[in-house]
């Protein structure tokens, strides 16, 4: 995967078969290795592989590190609150799809 793939993917495209190592998130995502590492301690992405060196992210986790990131940086939250704050918002999108699926959106409220 080149630096041309990792911008497509950056700016929305995300492919479930590409994978990528800790050096290309951290440059599609603009960070530090310590704090996508600190991600994962957290349990807010999960890589494959056992070994740092061997790590591979989907492109859901380079969503989610996006996310993290915007969460963090637009509204100060800390590592322990990104992880709830993604989880809640995993949990909305699957009620919406569940909604959706049976097509009763009566009781949906914003």
């Amino acid at each position: 995967m080149n630096s041309h793939e990792l911008l497509l993917i950056h700016t929305g495209t995300i492919i479930e078969e590409d994978s990528l190592t800790l050096g290309q998130l951290c440059r599609a995502c603009g960070v530090h290795a310590d704090w996508v590492i600190s991600l994962v301690e957290e349990g807010i992405i999960e890589p494959e592989g056992k070994e740092i060196h061997c790590w591979h992210f989907s492109g859901a986790n380079l969503a989610r590190v996006q996310s993290a990131l915007r969460l963090q940086r637009d509204l100060g939250v800390n590592l322990a609150g990104i992880g709830l704050v993604l989880d809640l918002m995993d949990q909305l999108e699957n009620l919406r799809g569940q909604l959706n699926i049976t097509g009763d959106t009566s009781s949906l409220r914003y």
